[in-house]
């Protein structure tokens, strides 16, 4: 029993926690250890560089390249046992960390989401969050802060493409090296030259996240990606004339519902998409000096050189005979 003498600083500690109360030894010793234990950075292995804040607004702000998209913090944590982040108001950046081994998780928007390897985590700028690594198995990963004109509208894009703010994201040495060469590069110094090419590679970063089945692409020769295969037999029959039919005959499913899921993939129908990739490669064979127009159309399975005319020009804004004036070569 306490006593009436007692004072509540007896009790209390600068750390905000009460100790010495009967019957609450335990539940104090665990907060105590969870506060003790919990930390922002200083892992063994850790890398991390902040950018200064002069580099930020003397160049990074104004330069027409960087000042769309730029890094402001960059960091590794490997197997940071204790990690943990709270930010009542959030912070002015955007941040991504992709969890390549152990576990954590975050709160976020009255939400928690637990997090496991080969997830990525994107967290808005002001946006009131709070994240850790877990105790028992705490993560390794990698993160970066980052700001710029478009900033929000890429995070809005990868969000969209998410689910619960976590999007699957299988582990590619390839993405890793993104990351490396934009670390050794800044921790080579802050030329504009430096600046805005680590900030370009940071843009094919982001699109490996948001785009990961164009980056990491695989044959799919299970067919278990229709999509993916329809478009591996579009260049295969790039050549030939293919029907509608054809497409959804090959992919299994109804004329109906392959079309409806092609055009939700690539934003376009599966004919017109398959004659989009005939002109493409008709731009290429215009640029060849022996080879008539006509054989171009022959070539792209299409017997009416004015229907290929009509497509051509419709897609490009000129004629392939026009096409092939303004770009082959003056010696040709």
């Amino acid at each position: 029993m306490i006593g009436n003498n007692t004072k509540n600083s007896d009790f209390c500690g600068n750390d905000g926690f009460l100790y010495g109360f009967p019957g609450k030894t335990n539940l104090l010793y665990l907060r105590m250890k969870e506060k003790v234990a919990r930390k922002r950075e200083g892992f063994e292995g850790q890398r991390l560089i902040v950018l200064p804040k002069k580099i930020k607004t003397d160049f990074l702000t104004k330069d027409p390249i960087t000042r769309q998209i730029y890094i402001t913090d960059i960091g590794y944590y490997p197997k940071a046992k204790g990690h943990y982040m709270k930010r009542s108001a959030g912070i002015g950046q955007h941040i991504i960390i992709y969890c390549v081994e152990g576990s954590g998780w975050l709160e976020i928007n009255r939400k928690r989401v637990d997090i496991s390897p080969s997830q990525f985590i994107t967290i808005p700028a002001n946006t009131p969050h709070t994240y850790s690594a877990n105790e028992d198995d705490p993560w390794t990963i990698y993160w970066i802060h980052f700001k710029g004109d478009l900033a929000a509208y890429i995070v809005d894009l990868i969000l969209q493409h998410a689910k619960n703010y976590k999007p699957y994201l299988p582990y590619s040495d390839s993405r890793i090296k993104l990351f490396e060469d934009i670390y050794s590069n800044l921790e080579r110094g802050y030329t504009a030259d430096n600046l805005r090419y680590v900030n370009m590679i940071f843009y094919h970063f982001l699109s490996s996240v948001l785009y990961e089945d164009k980056f990491n692409f695989i044959k799919h020769t299970d067919e278990k990606d229709v999509i993916a295969a329809t478009l591996d037999l579009m260049q295969q029959k790039i050549h030939t004339r293919i029907t509608l039919n054809e497409f959804a005959e090959f992919a299994n499913l109804s004329v109906s519902y392959f079309s409806t899921i092609f055009r939700e993939r690539t934003g376009y129908a599966p004919v017109e998409y398959f004659n989009h990739l005939k002109v493409q490669k008709a731009c290429q064979y215009l640029l060849l000096p022996d080879i008539t127009i006509k054989e171009v159309a022959e070539s792209l399975g299409m017997d009416d050189p004015y229907y290929f005319s009509r497509m051509f020009s419709k897609l490009m804004g000129v004629s392939p005979k026009e096409y092939r004036r303004r770009n082959r070569p003056e010696s040709l």
